[in-house]
């Protein structure tokens, strides 16, 4: 039998309390649904040129767990 294990997503925010909502949103999926929030952070990202910042974001990562590789069906 084939089955997921771990999943591991990112998504874009464009501020803080975004990324911030999304981690929270997650945390009560995860109530809900069959799945352990693993691990979950955001990353500050800029992008660049000519020196100067014309772009910035939040990269949210998240890892969802599904079950261990010995667990019971």
């Amino acid at each position: 039998m084939t089955r997921i294990l771990k999943q591991t997503i990112e998504f874009r925010a464009d501020s803080e309390p975004e990324a911030k909502a999304l981690i929270e949103k997650f945390k009560e999926k995860a109530e809900s649904e069959e799945f352990i929030l693993s691990a979950a952070g955001y990353t500050y990202k800029t992008k660049k040129a000519k020196g100067e910042i014309i772009d910035e974001a939040y990269v949210v990562k998240l890892v969802q767990q599904f079950g261990g590789v010995w667990d019971d069906e």
